[in-house]
């Protein structure tokens, strides 16, 4: 305790030494749920309090205003975390983003239910490294932080600060940082599936994916094993495809066993293998016999079947005597599931695995993805709407999808419909067209992230017996599709009383 007390003092002082008056810069700290924009007043608050598990990552973000034209950011840098006893947790475990703010012309569709868009203007969304560019006088430029907590790190109290060195000024603030008692499973108990299709980026954008607890569909296999062992990919696609969609109610023939034997045998024999041979086909009762056939050669080599469809009894058996479904991993919308939630629940109780995926704008009530709705949306459904559901995986079509004249393009209008729906399929940007390499993050991808690391502590608790404690917890606030609060702060409650309890749990040597 005296440590921890010393180190706190250490940086408190040094907060003071620096000074508290906001000068010609103006900085200040917001949640990672917080939408900063650039018109935005100055903020008072300059310290952080974080708390998070070994294994997790946890950000904020910091806000700098000038109101001097052309006044630089000359660096953003940050002290080592201490707790006065352990070793420290470093510096540059604090990676810090510089908000690009992207223009939506066109606001997603209003479906005027109980979540709706934001409508047109302008979002901080890319993530891109340092430096920060050049300020606009009166304009706010937002950096987003992200600390990650050692796996290996001691549980305690941790205090570190950050300057912001502008104009002439050394702005800082201090970062308390606790360290809880548990730690999350380098493989994210939240099984996922996101779609890559730029093969010149498909390194990059996989390495980027897995940072952020989410799994390419069809990984690189020659990377597979580093992958698992160091950024926990739990999972592969194998990436045979039949031909069958929303468009199109025929399959091609279904492969031999021998054929997915051959794909299975590229992979690692540690992952869980699927394959994913048609989408959305709720429609297509003709081909319920051709995907049985796809299903039982798929089985015979050890391979899940994973189709976007609604459970049906009619596919609850693939017709080779063992019990078998014919789709083993169910993938639906929330609109897919609120029209079916009977089917679910038998799937469910079957033990058949059922996943969400989110794509558009299909309903007025579920959440979405597209840039100008809230961060909430992106980072209920992974984490505490799919645990309240019971249901185990998070699909996405795409992840690259970039389309327009210019790199940083989010409008699609045209493409799906008569109408733009934001960012669709664009979780990445690609760099080279402002003189970078590889990929940048967007904030949405941070978002989800956040959802994945939830559902990790309700799977934690369920490890520990109290399942039915979590899931009433989250379910004060997240019941389903329909019901579920877009508060920030009630989100960040629930978090904290799961992550509280697992605490006192490993704090006992429960």
């Amino acid at each position: 305790m005296l440590g921890q007390v010393a180190a706190a003092g250490l940086v408190l002082a040094f907060s003071a030494a620096l000074g508290r008056a906001q000068g010609p810069v103006a900085v200040w700290v917001e949640s990672s749920l917080a939408r900063i924009a650039a018109t935005d007043s100055p903020g008072t608050a300059r310290d952080v309090e974080l708390t998070g598990a070994r294994g997790e990552v946890q950000s904020f973000q910091i806000a700098v205003r000038s109101s001097t034209p052309g006044t630089t950011v000359d660096g953003v840098s940050f002290t080592d975390f201490s707790d006065g006893l352990h070793p420290v947790i470093p510096a540059a475990n604090a990676a810090v983003y510089v908000e690009h703010f992207v223009h939506v012309s066109q606001g997603s569709p209003d479906n005027h239910g109980t979540n709706r868009p934001l409508g047109a203007g302008w979002y901080a969304d890319a993530l891109l490294p340092l430096p920060v560019p050049p300020l606009t006088a009166g304009l706010v430029q937002p950096l987003w932080v992200d600390v990650s907590i050692p796996r290996d790190a001691a549980p305690g109290s941790y205090y570190g600060a950050y300057t912001v060195s502008a104009g002439g000024q050394a702005v800082t603030g201090t970062v308390h940082l606790t360290v809880w008692h548990f730690t999350l499973p380098l493989r994210p108990a939240l099984k996922s599936s996101f779609g890559i299709e730029d093969d010149d980026h498909r390194a990059a954008i996989e390495v980027e994916l897995l940072k952020n607890r989410l799994a390419p569909a069809v990984p690189t296999v020659e990377n597979e094993r580093i992958y698992a062992d160091e950024l926990g990919l739990a999972a592969a696609g194998l990436g045979v495809w039949s031909g069958a969609n929303i468009s199109n109610c025929s399959m091609s023939p279904a492969p031999s066993v021998r054929q997915f034997q051959r794909q299975a045998r590229k992979h690692q024999p540690d992952l869980m293998l699927y394959d994913f041979p048609a989408d959305e086909i709720n429609a297509c009762t003709n081909l319920y016999d051709a995907l049985k056939a796809w299903a039982r050669n798929m089985h015979a080599a050890g391979v899940a079947n994973l189709v976007t469809m609604t459970p049906t009894a009619e596919l609850f058996d693939d017709g080779s005597g063992t019990g078998r479904p014919a789709v083993d991993i169910w993938v639906l919308l929330p609109v897919m599931y609120e029209r079916a939630p009977d089917a679910v629940a038998v799937a469910l109780r079957k033990g058949h695995e059922v996943w969400s995926y989110n794509t558009l704008a299909q309903d007025g009530y579920s959440p979405k993805w597209l840039v100008d709705y809230t961060p909430v949306n992106f980072r209920v459904q992974p984490g505490f709407l799919n645990q309240s559901l019971g249901l185990t995986g998070l699909l996405y079509w795409r992840v690259d999808f970039w389309l327009g004249p210019q790199w940083d393009s989010v409008d699609n209008t045209g493409v799906f419909g008569d109408y733009n729906a934001p960012g669709d399929g664009k979780l990445v940007y690609a760099l080279e067209d402002i003189g970078l390499a590889g990929v940048a993050p967007s904030m949405r991808l941070k978002w989800l992230r956040d959802g994945v690391q939830d559902y990790d502590y309700v799977e934690l608790l369920k490890g520990q017996g109290l399942g039915d404690w979590a899931k009433a917890v989250v379910q004060q606030a997240y019941r389903g599709w329909r019901d579920w609060s877009q508060d920030a702060q009630v989100l960040l409650s629930i978090r904290e009383q799961l992550g509280r309890r697992l605490d006192e749990l490993g704090n006992s040597g429960n």
